[in-house]
């Protein structure tokens, strides 16, 4: 193993996915108000958005099936809209860390990967643009410096839980799923890459399983079981 991807939400980042929903499109809201937009047409295009980039075939990048099928959803001044988005996620999107909380094991799981010579990328699922990303990053305690690779809708043409999108990731990393171990809180989304041939970790302190099924057979525990575990790898360098 040479290459470690972490997951961000739920893991490196702690949060309510409810709550953080929530508190996003509410202030969302609240800017779109300032700037005599509506806010229900834009967050239903928004939405309309973000089933289009989960649904992406690769032809092309989430942000431009993003903004594609937000054009042909919003009633409104698209131009107008990108403009108040813009804003919001420079001015208004790094209010939302209120609904998060951070584990100090996150910076030092990093870390120490770096240290031991491992490359390690964020594979936290494309939907958000890149500045709303490095904020994300920014509440955990950790820079972009620390990630040979950060996915975004800018640079990304699947999303999770699509087989491809990992594939893409460990493209863009030069490497290979054999020498790779995903890190994720979510069975469903982040535990498929199994299927890959991948190694997997599954980090239990805000385990995503609706569905219920059987993660018995997955490596796992909470942050310090993650921790122990990458003290005990090889170093590399």
């Amino acid at each position: 193993m040479q290459t470690v991807l972490f997951d961000l939400d739920g893991t490196l980042l702690a949060a309510d996915q409810e709550t953080f929903l929530k508190s996003y499109f509410d202030l969302m809201a609240e800017t779109a108000i300032k700037h005599h937009i509506d806010p229900k047409p834009l967050i239903e295009a928004i939405w309309a958005g973000t089933r289009a980039m989960v649904a992406n075939d690769g032809e092309r990048t989430n942000e431009v099936v993003f903004w594609e099928c937000f054009d042909k959803h919003y009633p409104g001044d698209a131009s107008k809209a990108r403009d108040m988005l813009d804003e919001f996620y420079f001015k208004e999107f790094p209010r939302v860390k209120e609904t998060v909380a951070i584990n100090p094991l996150a910076l030092k799981c990093v870390t120490l990967l770096k240290k031991k010579g491992y490359q390690v990328a964020l594979a936290t699922n494309p939907l958000f643009p890149r500045i709303a990303t490095e904020h994300r990053i920014a509440w955990a305690g950790l820079s972009p410096r620390h990630f040979a690779h950060i996915t975004t809708y800018e640079n990304s043409s699947y999303s999770k839980p699509n087989l491809a999108y990992y594939r893409e990731v460990l493209a863009s990393l030069g490497t290979e799923p054999q020498k790779a171990l995903m890190v994720g809180n979510d069975v469903a989304e982040d535990m498929v890459v199994e299927q890959l041939g991948m190694k997997t970790f599954l980090l239990t302190d805000h385990v995503i399983n609706p569905r219920q099924l059987d993660i018995s057979r997955y490596p796992q525990g909470d942050f310090t079981v993650l921790y122990e575990m990458i003290q005990g790898l090889p170093d590399l360098i």
